[in-house]
């Protein structure tokens, strides 16, 4: 079993008119338990849809701080589908790929929204942190967030160690094998707080070439256990490990999801004792 914490599986419907079909089937045979990420309400929608064709599928529901502009003045039409999701993502602030700041009062408003609503339900948030690390944990603090997940974190140093002095998890992926910043905060984050992602189908696209497909997962599990000079089986049970501890008595996670994640330890540990 693999964990791809941090995925947008509607996303292949722009790649290709078979990429989804494509993508499950992997999802399926190589036992991937996905967390789709949203960017927003239709991104959403077509998440669950894809979702009710796999038990492997985890969709949730966020507003991706590049879609903020364009609903940072309709939060009404947010918290019915917000309400709803099992967790809450993509949400956060990205002051390095947008480049306009005139765009960043709305992503603030739009997480502010978010946080807001995860502190009331006690939801898990996946956060995008992208050039403004520092303004993110400072929300985080402020909304007095329990349970987060830093996705793909390549910033600072010292707001690296003040994340994870908040017992927050962090997704790592293709990048640890191409970075050698990102190795270094690979090497940083305790082996209990880490958890895998592909960022499929666009976020490995500059590092492969072409979309990112589901079987990726096993490139970055290698990648990771090279970086912590562990194996790959110790990278696996580690997340597994993490992401059942993330999960279990959450009151919004679906009990089949906790159910996959423990018949696959029990599983591994039929398999070492034989």
């Amino acid at each position: 079993m693999h964990i791809d914490a941090h995925a947008h599986l509607d996303r292949y419907d722009l790649v290709g008119r078979d990429a989804v079909d494509a993508a499950l089937v992997e999802i399926e045979q190589h036992q991937i338990l996905t967390i789709s990420n949203s960017m927003d309400p239709p991104s959403y929608r077509r998440n669950l849809e894809i979702a009710a064709r796999s038990a492997w599928v985890l969709p949730i529901f966020g507003v991706h701080p590049w879609n903020a502009t364009d609903w940072a003045g309709r939060l009404g039409e947010l918290r019915a589908p917000a309400e709803r999701s099992p967790m809450l993502g993509e949400l956060g602030l990205d002051h390095h790929f947008v480049r306009e700041p005139e765009a960043y009062p709305a992503q603030r408003q739009v997480l502010e929204f978010f946080l807001a609503l995860a502190r009331d339900q006690d939801k898990i948030v996946q956060v995008h942190t992208k050039g403004a690390e520092a303004e993110v944990l400072e929300l985080l603090d402020h909304f007095q967030i329990r349970r987060a997940i830093v996705h793909w974190y390549s910033g600072p140093l010292d707001v690296l160690g003040d994340l994870i002095g908040r017992d927050f998890y962090f997704t790592a992926g293709l990048e640890a094998r191409h970075s050698d910043h990102v190795r270094a905060i690979v090497q940083e984050i305790p082996l209990d707080r880490l958890l895998t992602e592909t960022d499929n189908p666009g976020g490995p696209k500059g590092y492969l070439g072409r979309p990112g497909t589901p079987a990726l997962i096993e490139e970055v599990v290698e990648g990771l256990a090279q970086a912590r000079s562990v194996t790959p089986e110790e990278i696996r049970c580690a997340v597994r490990q993490n992401l059942l501890r993330l999960f279990e008595g959450d009151a919004w996670i679906d009990r089949g999801y906790v159910a996959l994640l423990r018949e696959a330890g029990e599983a591994g540990e039929d398999e070492q004792g034989s």
